[in-house]
């Protein structure tokens, strides 16, 4: 079956191709000299065999299923087969919608626990808050309900009902709410708002159907509030559709330019994408952040503007995953992903990093800090492009930033902290009996300071969870851990993008991003012509 960790690399960008390929793709011969349908009768005498001699009964839909993994797998990583049961949840992803009640939630000490109703849910509108512990589901207990049971109890059809009961802080009995289920937006910008007087900041997560619309919504408000320059950031979006790859890159980049490229084996694979001149917002100067979860789409981006001299790129070299999907639909429901073509961004780099060593280490070394295709290993050899001033790019391997700036790396005490929710707790905690903060984020954000003795409480809340406690951690983590707490406490105190608000100020890459701005205007003017036009390939 589809694995969780495969989950995560297969949604590439995706590229919608037309009935005739499709059909060449459904009806083609196998290639390589064989013959597919002897193939299938050889395949089909195997399972037979089975079914009848095996020594116990055997289940033939795993037997197939099985068969369909290893076939795919034997391509390349991201070839997959989705099962019906599962093509739902893939879909949603990128559909840009479910419906339910619209919260964001974890199980914490085996209760589900709301980390923020969704903006403009059901559950926003009843008043459902951060740190809210759903008790009950129409009277069940939920204490030690999984992930996919949450989601089948409170996923549903519109305008259906579903009664939760729910314990919160400060108020001595539990009390039940009932809900109307609704479509739920899911949104690509994680968060949109202005760093300081003259820096916007956007954070996608995700390019999805609704991506560059969103995009779109938040430049325009920042550019409202004055903004003068932009940091995109990438990191961790592993992402999605390749039509919204392009229309982000088109906000950014001047007109009748080639931003992406795909070449297949079957003619209508093969496609140029070129910017536009409608949308196009001023040239300011901009930085993409990117890491190591950066995939796909975000590639496509960060390449786009790397090698058009649009901005700077900066963080750490980026997954390598430079594949386009097509998505098949089968007769029973299920689907088959196949990949149709690489892509290949505007001076001709190849992207897609190798996968000759097997999945599992594919997807490892692309987390990989000692990254072998980062560009201070010199003892890689990776092929060399140039931009469209002549500065110096590699391909072969993922994006490689015009700066490397490694992230800050987690003692084992703080990424236990973060994996078992301890900041989470505490900040709901805390933020129950300090609700009169909410009444001004802008003094939150600028003057709240984490005590010594609230260092005191989440040391005591660390004990009672019977973490291993470690001094010299503790001391080189405490810039982490006050960030940390205080974010928390933002999010449980407003929502999610306020969390995102105080975290991100103290994170090493932006601090770095931020001082960059002259190199990236730099590079902004790079691509503007003596005549004040811009240049044109």
């Amino acid at each position: 079956m589809w694995s969780v960790k495969r989950n995560l690399w297969v949604i590439g960008t995706v590229l919608v191709i037309g009935a005739s390929a499709l059909a060449m793709l459904n009806t083609g011969s196998a290639g390589g000299g064989g013959n597919i349908y002897q193939d299938l009768q050889r395949f089909t005498e195997v399972l037979k065999n089975v079914s009848q001699y095996y020594v116990e009964e055997v289940d033939t839909e795993k037997l197939v299923t099985g068969a369909i993994n290893g076939m795919l797998e034997k391509l390349d990583p991201h070839s997959v087969y989705i099962p019906k049961d599962q093509l739902v949840d893939v879909t949603e992803r990128f559909e840009g919608h479910f419906y339910g009640i619209g919260i964001e939630f974890i199980i914490q000490n085996k209760i589900l626990t709301i980390v923020s109703p969704i903006s403009g849910s059901p559950s926003e509108r009843l008043g459902l808050r951060p740190g809210d512990q759903i008790v009950q589901i129409e009277g069940e207990s939920t204490y030690g309900i999984t992930e996919d049971d949450v989601m089948k109890k409170l996923k549903g059809p519109q305008g259906t009902n579903v009664e939760v009961t729910i314990r919160r802080a400060g108020v001595d009995e539990p009390f039940k709410v009932r809900i109307t289920r609704d479509k739920i937006s899911v949104y690509s910008v994680l968060a949109s708002f202005m760093l300081n007087e003259q820096t916007g900041y956007i954070h996608l997560n995700r390019f999805a159907k609704t991506t560059a619309d969103e995009l779109e919504s938040s430049l325009r408000s920042l550019e409202t509030q004055g903004m003068k320059q932009l940091i995109l950031d990438l990191r961790n979006n592993s992402g999605g559709y390749l039509e919204q790859a392009v229309a982000v890159s088109d906000k950014f980049i001047d007109g009748n330019k080639k931003l992406v490229y795909t070449r297949g084996r079957i003619p209508q694979a093969n496609e140029d994408f070129y910017s536009t001149s409608e949308g196009t917002h001023p040239r300011f100067p901009l930085i993409v952040l990117i890491n190591h979860g950066s995939a796909s789409a975000s590639e496509i981006v960060a390449g786009a503007v790397q090698d058009l001299d649009r901005g700077l790129v900066v963080g750490e070299t980026s997954f390598g995953k430079g594949l386009v999907q097509s998505q098949i639909p089968l007769k029973d429901g299920s689907a088959v992903r196949v990949t149709i073509a690489h892509y290949f961004t505007p001076s001709g780099r190849v992207i897609q990093r190798s996968y000759d060593k097997g999945l599992q280490s594919y997807i490892e070394e692309g987390w990989d800090d000692d990254d072998p295709n980062a560009v201070e290993d010199t003892t890689v050899q990776r092929p060399v492009f140039h931009t469209t001033s002549g500065r110096s790019v590699f391909g072969g391997g993922g994006i490689t930033p015009d700066v490397v700036m490694k992230s800050e790396r987690w003692t084992l005490l703080s990424a236990e902290l973060v994996g078992k929710r301890i900041f989470f707790e505490y900040g709901a905690d805390y933020s129950a009996t300090h609700k009169q903060l909410a009444a001004d984020f802008d003094s939150f954000q600028k003057n709240f300071v984490v005590t010594d003795a609230m260092l005191a409480d989440f040391r005591k809340l660390i004990n009672k969870h019977n973490l291993k406690f470690n001094q010299a951690s503790w001391d080189k983590d405490i810039s982490f851990i006050k960030s940390r707490i205080k974010s928390e406490i933002a999010r449980n105190l407003w929502d999610s993008s306020k969390y995102y608000q105080v975290e991100i100020l103290s994170n090493n890459q932006v601090q770095e991003a931020l001082r960059l701005f002259p190199e990236a205007s730099r590079i902004a003017q790079l691509g503007i012509s003596p005549s004040g036009l811009p240049r044109r390939n």
